[in-house]
């Protein structure tokens, strides 16, 4: 119990590090608070009146909202590599074994400074979003539900993003490595078209996307499903449980690269 009081408490001196960081590097901040803002204003004002969304109060700004949210928490999340590997580069973590702290306390604050800046982004883009038509249509409790899940899905990324940043060494590497991962992951998806319009193949890669059910389960959860449109009924079991889906690779990311970001950390600083 000793052990894991004190890598907790390690890992909440990183994370405030971390924090402050993002407060005083001026590059960090605008990618946390304006870049959101563009998505929603690009895609509400040049997208908003090419595609009707029948059935929705608010129309596609509404319908949009939802998937703006999730692309945004996993890009957020991807600061958790990039920054691993900055940290790797410069050589700050060698500083951090010279310190009697816990080995995993670098990843947990990581990962969680990741969490607080993803907070950001989601109040960021919730006004946003107000602003241009978007409204929650559910009571606060599904409202909270909903960002809670888009929040807990973006952190089990973050450790993904952990691994591949201790992998590649190279903040720049990493970035772009990211970038040509993440954006297909998140367009072949349901988070800014019907997924029923994608080719065959895509239409299938799309369902079972785990970023098509956060996306899916956003929706219901803030009341943003068309009536009676094919969102209201999806045929995919994906679509159909977005919510318990979504938990699913929650656990299995988590499961599976919480133990292996740990063994490259390791690996890394034995270098």
């Amino acid at each position: 119990m000793n052990g894991v009081a004190q890598a907790l408490g390690d890992g909440v001196v990183v994370a405030q590090r971390n924090i402050i960081k993002i407060k005083r590097v001026p590059d960090l901040l605008v990618g946390v608070t304006l870049g959101p803002i563009m998505f929603v204003l690009l895609f509400a004002y040049v997208f908003g009146g090419a595609i009707a969304v029948p059935g929705l109060e608010g129309g596609y700004r509404e319908f949009l909202i939802a998937g703006i949210f999730a692309q945004s928490v996993i890009f957020g999340a991807t600061i958790t590599g990039s920054q691993m590997a900055q940290d790797l580069k410069s050589g700050i973590i060698d500083r951090f074994r010279s310190l009697p702290m816990s080995a995993s306390a670098v990843l947990v604050g990581r990962t969680t400074a990741d969490v607080v800046a993803n907070v950001l982004q989601v109040v960021v883009m919730t006004v946003a979003g107000l602003v241009v038509g978007w409204r929650i249509r559910t009571d606060p409790l599904d409202a909270a539900v909903g960002y809670l899940l888009l929040l807990l899905f973006a952190y089990a990324v973050s450790w993904v993003m952990a691994y591949i940043g201790m992998l590649v060494r190279s903040p720049e590497v990493f970035n772009n490595a990211s970038f040509i991962v993440i954006f297909p992951v998140t367009f072949v998806a349901n988070t800014f078209v019907p997924s029923d319009t994608l080719p065959p193949v895509l239409k299938t890669v799309a369902e079972w996307n785990p970023v098509s059910s956060v996306t899916q389960a956003a929706r219901e959860l803030f009341g943003n499903i068309p009536a009676g449109s094919d969102f209201a009924a999806p045929t995919a079991w994906p679509l159909q449980n977005p919510v318990l889906y979504t938990l699913i690779w929650v656990v299995i990311l988590l499961v599976v690269f919480v133990p292996l970001s740990i063994r490259q950390y390791q690996r890394a600083v034995s270098r």
